[in-house]
């Protein structure tokens, strides 16, 4: 399980790295929106801001969760506690399916996670940094501010024994979804018949660029990381027939000491526009 659990992580850090450079030369050929059109200079600047958030992010994660993370799902094993081990007793789950529930139930997880960051404004305060992004790319899959990663972690220790899930599981779950949370951030021009048929499984750029957008009822849709049925399902999906014209960013945020690392930080503190 260990060797397994290894390979995983291994695999996830290099998913992260090949899609992160893959999905930055494909927007750079073939961008939806021209955000960094003719300037090299202020693209690198906006990839470096994110990105530094995302290794804050990733340092946070590293050093106090993981070992939480585990010792929730050693806790669950060993007393064979939650959904996943209460199925598996009951109906004698295979691992393979095993491994799938897990993946569903973490979605619908962050699915919920993703909405009460809207929805309570505590944690909109925070979750404010990631739609702050005026010019959406593949770097703004990193965006998060620290405190929500913080809240996020934390709750995810209960969630893995209420679920009753292997890390192995966990990490798998996160390679798919932030492969798929990559792809959907990415600035890239794909034709809309493409980009319908992979909504009906996955989130797809269009979707998303719909959640990203300054209209507050666009924002408040569309929730979904990796699979899009959760939106179908709790009727919060919206579609928009025209993309391009869809303004991302939020008004409150513009100036540009806004987009700085500092800046990003300071983002909670700011005066809510929802309050």
């Amino acid at each position: 399980m260990q060797a397994l659990l290894s390979a995983l992580q291994q695999t996830q850090v290099i998913a992260m790295l090949a899609g992160l450079i893959l999905l930055f030369l494909w927007e750079s050929l073939h961008p939806f929106y021209e955000h960094f059109r003719g300037s090299w200079k202020n693209r690198g600047k906006h990839a470096v801001r994110n990105l530094t958030l995302g290794a804050l992010n990733s340092a946070l994660v590293a050093i106090v969760f993981v070992g939480l993370w585990f010792a929730a799902s050693v806790w669950a094993d060993e007393y064979q506690f939650g959904i996943m081990h209460w199925l598996q007793d009951g109906i004698g789950l295979p691992a393979w399916a095993h491994a799938v529930g897990a993946v569903l139930l973490f979605d619908a997880w962050s699915y919920v996670w993703h909405r009460i960051n809207h929805e309570i404004p505590f944690f909109w305060r925070f979750h404010r940094v990631h739609h702050s992004d005026p010019n959406m790319d593949v770097t703004t899959a990193n965006r998060f501010h620290i405190g929500e990663i913080f809240f996020s972690s934390s709750f995810r220790i209960l969630i893995i024994g209420l679920l009753g899930v292997y890390l192995w599981e966990l990490v798998l779950y996160e390679t798919l979804m932030f492969a798929v949370v990559q792809f959907h951030h990415t600035n890239i021009d794909i034709s809309e018949k493409v980009d319908r048929m992979l909504r009906a499984v996955i989130v797809s750029p269009n979707m998303h660029r719909v959640h990203h957008s300054r209209w507050q009822p666009e924002t408040d849709s569309n929730y979904s990381s990796l699979f899009s049925f959760w939106d179908r399902l709790a009727k919060t999906f919206r579609h928009n027939p025209h993309p391009e014209n869809i303004e991302l960013g939020l008004d409150e945020f513009d100036r540009d000491k806004d987009q700085t690392v500092a800046g990003m930080l300071r983002t909670p503190i700011a005066k809510q526009k929802r309050d």
